[in-house]
């Protein structure tokens, strides 16, 4: 018979008070280590300095006058916003789909924790990390979310140490913009801003609920569920996040029903410095707030700013609708200027005698410098060149992969127009539009500051208002016949003329028409140092020889001085700076450079207004009829066409009271033009750009664009401007010095 054992009372004592001790020592050692992360015994962890603002790099913005971001600069294209600029429907499908009870918790949801044991014994998955702890996550940027088993079980306490500091910290609404202005939606968006733009064109505010669904979706898988890589199962997990919402009464059924039948409907953008509008604005922009911080010694902390990194933002005049109208016309119109110009050449070999100019495009393309950098020879390099590979090629009808001989690339690319257009409101100085070239992605050179080409007759309106200045009428009428000049110590000048109109001409008509020899006639009455001396004035820095011939336009200029000095005219005298960058402030919205207005008189507001009729007179009865002859611009608008030796460079300048633009075209080399002037005169290469321009601003009445007249002076005009009353008989004939002076 056996005996039952008595456990001594004592002994059950003993086991109690040692399991209470392991117990309680288990407590005391967790609440050490517990301390011990908070104070980073176990490995740093992130501060709130760096929580509120994450390592992770935040994207320069670029913003046009109208608050539109044109693009960015960036490592990570990421920005910043307020809570109050994130939709609802973000909100309520990021907590539907990531955290059910955030707003209840302390950054640790229990409950949801333990029933991921419950799930891991079925054999299936479930996050269990709150929106709180994945933003503690997502602070560990540099080395993310550990792979090592025991690794990732210190980052998890680090995580909850982080979350719970950040719940006593911050209240709920700061915590949700936290995270949703550092979480990676792919494609070189980071945060809920860049993300709104690059998936759907616009802001985080307007988000509707099929759209954030797509983007809070991307979280569970930013390859797996990429509308653009993966549009069926993007359009899966976006029904999905809705359900969610639909379950926990952050969406109505009957909404749910109508949306989850709905496309994608992205308005996909690219985050490159390639894409996007005006890429040659922002080029030049970048370099500009370099400068600006550079010599005026802003700096973070004794440090240069990194447009890369910072997070700057960069206010712009540019206005957003006028960039696209100017993209527009400059594509539009091109591709049938392009066909005009390679017809014309038909029959023709027009690289005849142009070996000089294909051996420099050999030498200045990338190919040809990373052989070199390679190590390869002369002679190895010619044969690559003219070896057939894929090669992928500008058109106007997008980039064509084709199999080609880069010698025969470079050819092509002689043969390809460019194009730059700039318009400036006159008054401010402030740019409005900037098409730098063609093609960034392919073309980065920029047309519109960087570049200089020979300017052709719109110079002729310079030595026009100088005699203008001394009181000369443009109802004189001079012998429309060559003139000779000549000059101590160079050779007498005669300048060559076609399409002459015969016999007496007044100054009005000879403008309107560009007649050589009128322009030479006044060069010899003012003489080339007035004329340069007025250039510089008009702000031109240039270099402006003076000699009888910049009548005629023979010295290169910008599209950006030039337009700067068209503006003289239109704004009654007066020189106001050009300017394309009005502040910049950091991230925190401090300001770091605020631009200042710089004007200067150039020229008596009489004469200006007396250029600005004969301009108009360019554009009514002269050279630059087709603005309002074939494209029905009928507004008072001024102008000046240009066409340089060999129809090399077509140029339209135009004056508006509200409005001051130039267009030029050309190919990159002067050595490659237009076979007939009727092509490549400016009239037919330039002011078309400028039309299909005009047209888009008129008839968009937000621009309050006005199509007025100019204002003339107040106190009137002295000089008389109407040449029509010499052919009033009963007003008796001037003789040739009251002619001259206007009387």
């Amino acid at each position: 018979m056996s005996k039952n054992k008595t456990i001594h009372p004592e002994t059950v004592a003993k086991y109690n008070r040692r399991l209470w001790q392991i117990f309680v020592g288990f407590i005391v050692f967790f609440a050490l280590f517990i301390v011990g992360i908070s104070y980073g015994l176990f490995g740093d962890i992130p501060s709130f300095r760096s929580i509120e603002n994450p390592k992770s790099n935040q994207a320069t913005e670029v913003i046009s006058e109208d608050g539109k971001i044109l693009g960015t600069y960036f490592v990570k294209n990421r920005s910043n916003v307020g809570y109050s600029e994130i939709s609802p429907n973000v909100i309520n499908a990021l907590i539907a789909t990531e955290d059910i009870r955030f707003l209840d918790h302390s950054g640790i949801d229990f409950k949801r924790t333990f029933t991921i044991f419950a799930y891991a014994m079925m054999g299936k998955k479930q996050g269990g990390s709150t929106i709180t702890q994945q933003l503690a996550l997502n602070q560990f940027s540099e080395e993310g979310r550990q792979r090592n088993y025991l690794k990732r079980i210190l980052q998890k306490f680090q995580e909850w140490v982080i979350a719970v500091k950040l719940e006593r910290n911050y209240t709920k609404e700061e915590i949700i913009t936290m995270y949703l202005n550092t979480v990676d939606f792919g494609n070189h968006a980071y945060g809920i801003k860049s993300a709104a733009r690059v998936y759907y064109n616009t802001t985080p505010d307007k988000l509707t609920v099929p759209q954030a669904a797509v983007l809070i979706g991307l979280q569970r898988g930013i390859t797996r569920y990429s509308p653009t890589r993966n549009p069926e199962r993007s359009k899966e997990r976006r029904n999905t996040v809705m359900a969610l919402m639909v379950k926990n009464n952050l969406l109505a059924e009957e909404d749910f029903n109508a949306f989850k039948t709905e496309d994608l409907n992205l308005k996909f953008n690219a985050a490159t410095s390639n894409e996007g509008i005006a890429p040659y604005f922002r080029a030049v922009v970048k370099t500009e707030v370099k400068k600006i911080l550079e010599e005026r010694s802003i700096t973070k902390n004794g440090e240069p700013y990194d447009l890369d990194r910072d997070g700057l933002k960069v206010y712009t005049t540019l206005n957003y609708d006028m960039q696209v109208y100017a993209e527009e016309a400059q594509k539009e119109y091109m591709k049938t200027l392009q066909a005009q110009f390679i017809a014309g050449w038909k029959n023709r070999n027009p690289f005849k005698d142009k070996d000089m100019q294909i051996q420099q495009g050999i030498r200045r393309s990338d190919r040809y410098k990373a052989l070199k950098l390679e190590g390869k020879s002369e002679e190895e390099i010619n044969t690559d060149f003219n070896t057939p590979t894929r090669l992928t090629i500008f058109s106007w009808k997008g980039n064509i992969d084709t199999l080609m001989k880069p010698l025969d690339s470079v050819k092509y690319y002689k043969l390809l127009l460019r194009n730059a257009m700039m318009a400036m409101d006159p008054k401010t100085g402030h740019i409005k539009a900037w098409v730098g070239g063609i093609n960034f992605e392919h073309f980065k050179y920029d047309q519109v500051k960087m570049g200089t080409r020979q300017v052709g007759s719109t110079a002729k309106p310079f030595t026009y208002a100088v005699a203008i200045e001394n009181g000369i009428s443009p109802c004189f009428t001079v012998p429309n016949e060559p003139v000779t000049i000549s000059t101590p110590g160079s050779p007498d000048w005669t300048p060559r003329s076609s399409g002459t109109i015969p016999g007496p001409i007044t100054l009005q008509k000879a403008l309107a028409n560009s007649q050589n020899y009128v322009a030479a006639y006044l060069m010899r009455e003012v003489g080339p140092t007035a004329v340069v001396n007025e250039i510089k004035k008009m702000g031109i820095t240039s270099d402006v020889p003076a000699v009888p011939s910049i009548s005629l336009g023979t010295f290169d200029a910008s599209i950006f001085e030039m337009v700067g000095a068209y503006a003289v005219f239109a704004n009654k005298g007066a020189w106001t700076q050009p300017t394309f960058i009005t502040r910049i402030e950091d991230k925190n919205g401090v300001v770091l450079y605020e631009s200042k207005p710089i004007v200067k008189i150039a020229m008596n507001e009489e004469s200006a207004y007396v250029m600005t009729r004969m301009l108009r007179g360019v554009v009514t009865n002269g050279t630059g009829w087709r603005l309002s002859g074939k494209y029905g611009i009928s507004t008072p608008i001024g102008g000046k066409t240009g066409t340089t030796q060999n129809n090399s460079d077509g140029w339209f300048m135009a004056i508006s009271p509200d409005l001051v633009a130039g267009v030029w075209t050309g190919c990159e080399d002067r050595a490659f033009h237009f076979v007939s002037t009727r092509d490549g005169e400016g009239a037919n290469s330039a002011l078309p750009v400028f039309a299909g321009f005009m047209k888009r601003v008129y008839a968009n009445p937000n621009l309050k664009v006005s199509k007025a007249d100019f204002e003339a002076p107040k106190d009137g005009v002295s000089i008389i401007i109407d040449c029509n009353i010499y052919n009033n008989p009963n007003v008796p004939e001037p003789s040739e010095t009251e002619r001259r002076l206007g009387f």
